[in-house]
């Protein structure tokens, strides 16, 4: 999977090649060696067969084994299962030195044919099922299906095939449905609840493989993948809740210091769920402490949670009716009323840039935000994540970090980096305090629909343009490039522009217009702690996984991973018909 064949020919008599590779996605990379080729002779091609990956292109270097001469240099994009030949001969007459040409053998299959297909089948499902509702919604069609129902030949077949029924009172304005509605609490905002189900459902999929295709992973170290955006999404979405449910609750009269008390359980609850989640021997046998893993997601969410509702708890005030000024113009009480956790917010920051770019680190340069390994032509193998992976591996040790990090696949790095670290937890912070700035504009500027929307907007243009300066729109040359790793201030500043802009898009057309109900999202949104411990603890069993015919195929773990999460989908559906949440 995601690797074709590729056949070196020399052609060059008396000549011994050496076939260097690295793929482009591999900032500053050293080559890396992939085989030898001896000369050809006595009319004997000699050949060398080696796989070459697929996900990202290609650059091959061909060197003269003997001078350490290169011979040439191709750039190529090669597809999955095919097979190539590269002849590596005598240039034409007239041209020094040597060429290289490369020929297709045997086509490369469309492994994206699988994504494609799923994507339009989904379409076409989405479009079914909106063309039925919006039937359903006119008077014409419901009353041609029930005349159609309520025939009077079916009537007759009824009463002399079955006898005459008794008859039941016929559903009016004064009749009660028997359905479960949402409870009545004025601070519950069905988009919300939708958007932590989108997010909650990438990262069940991304995480169940994403059909092993390179965009549903994580980026190697700088840029931004599917996989890369569901985690801040979900801290983002847990602030705008925070402050929604603390409000609520307060406005019920809950003292501070129970609330205190219940946000200490939580977060204890989560970290301790995270710690027993994550650990990867609870399956094979007892506890490992040597090596257990301590950071991790549900770490991370219990210590964010903790901080960010402490700090709205401590400096909490009354909610006023809107912030809409009588002449029509709103104010900015969402943002000076909350001048103390900006502040304190704003030197968290302060700290993670000083400590990112002036701790000193042994062995690495100042303010280093690399992979290490064999990333910056190798001059740093072992500062893969500069301060931020020194603290962890100082304060908790190497053998308690994630071992196997994504900055291993291309730049091949050997020393425990773990993306859910402690440094990168102050981002995280900071991404769920935004969040807490979108659920404070819900609130004060309720019923204000054209208020709310502008200020989603300017929030997302601002983060926006915070992001463009940063990254100077570049993946690796910017001051501070976006990356998952190391949860970098222009990764939060990203990645909350784009949430606020969904909020943007959802607020209006499920909580206001009642255009989408956020089916089937909703459910899952509504289970998430629940969703997600299930999806990590049954991750290998049946029906959740199975034994594949084909390993090496993309169509096949997609359609496994699909069927895995569309069952997570359902299953949230039926606890919520059956009113079971699970909330610690």
């Amino acid at each position: 999977m995601d690797q074709a064949l590729l056949l070196i020919h020399n052609e060059l008599p008396g000549t011994s090649l050496t076939v260097y590779w690295k793929s482009e996605r591999c900032y500053h990379c050293l080559f890396q060696f992939l085989a030898n080729v001896s000369p050809s002779g006595a009319g004997k091609l000699s050949t060398a067969a080696i796989t070459v990956g697929t996900e990202h292109g290609s650059i091959l270097q061909i060197n003269d084994t003997l001078h350490e001469k290169e011979v040439c240099r191709l750039e190529y994009r090669f597809g999955e299962f095919g097979n190539y030949s590269l002849l590596v001969k005598q240039a034409y007459s007239g041209v020094s030195g040597a060429a290289c040409d490369l020929v297709v053998n045997k086509d490369p299959v469309d492994s994206d044919l699988p994504v494609t297909v799923a994507f339009l089948v989904g379409l076409a499902v989405i479009i079914a099922v909106s063309f039925l509702k919006l039937l359903l919604s006119l008077d014409d069609f419901n009353n041609w299906i029930s005349k159609a129902i309520n025939s009077r030949e079916m009537d007759r077949l009824i009463n002399s095939e079955l006898g005459s029924p008794r008859r039941v009172e016929a559903l009016s304005g004064d009749s009660q449905l028997d359905t479960w509605r949402w409870p009545a609490s004025p601070h519950r905002f069905r988009c919300v609840d939708t958007f932590r189900g989108i997010a909650l459902i990438l990262m069940v999929f991304v995480n169940y493989g994403g059909g092993k295709y390179w965009y549903f992973k994580h980026s190697s170290w700088n840029g931004l993948t599917v996989a890369d955006l569901v985690f801040p999404w979900f801290v983002f979405i847990m602030g705008t809740s925070i402050f929604l449910s603390m409000t609520s609750l307060l406005q019920r009269g809950c003292s501070k210091f129970r609330l205190l008390g219940k946000i200490v359980w939580r977060s204890f609850l989560l970290i301790c769920i995270g710690i027993v989640i994550v650990n990867p021997n609870y399956c094979l046998g007892p506890l490992s402490w040597d090596k257990l893993r301590i950071p991790g997601v549900l770490q991370r969410l219990g210590v964010t949670y903790f901080a960010v509702a402490v700090l709205e708890l401590l400096f909490a005030k009354p909610v006023p009716e809107n912030c809409v000024l009588e002449n029509g113009r709103p104010s900015v009480r969402d943002i000076t009323a909350s001048w103390p956790q900006w502040l304190l917010i704003l030197m968290l920051e302060s700290l993670w840039l000083g400590l990112t770019f002036f701790l000193p680190v042994p062995g690495c340069p100042i303010g280093y935000l690399g992979p290490g390994g064999i990333g910056d032509f190798g001059l740093y193998p072992n500062c893969t994540g500069g301060a931020a992976g020194y603290i962890d591996r100082l304060l908790l040790g190497d053998d308690h970090l994630y071992q196997h990090p994504s900055s291993t696949v291309l730049y091949h790095t050997t020393v425990a980096y773990d993306p859910e670290g402690i440094l990168g937890t102050i981002n995280s912070i900071i991404m769920a305090f935004l969040g807490v700035q979108a659920g404070k504009i819900l609130l004060y500027y309720k019923d204000q629909t054209k208020h709310i929307l502008i200020r989603f907007t300017a929030w997302s243009f601002i983060l926006g343009l915070i992001s463009v300066a940063l990254t100077k729109v570049s993946e690796n040359e910017g001051f501070i490039p976006i990356n998952k790793n190391l949860w970098s201030v222009s990764y939060v500043t990203t990645l909350s522009s784009f949430a606020f802009f969904i909020l943007l898009a959802l607020y209006p057309a499920v909580d206001v217009r009642g255009l989408w109900t956020g089916t089937p999202f909703f459910y899952p949104g509504m289970n998430s702690i629940l969703v997600y411990v299930g999806h990590e603890v049954f991750e290998n069993y049946f029906p959740f996984q199975w034994k594949l015919r084909d390993n090496q195929s993309h169509k096949e773990h997609l359609t496994q991973n699909i069927v895995a999460t569309a069952l997570w989908v359902l299953i949230a559906c039926v606890l919520y018909k059956k009113k079971i949440f699970w909330k610690i």
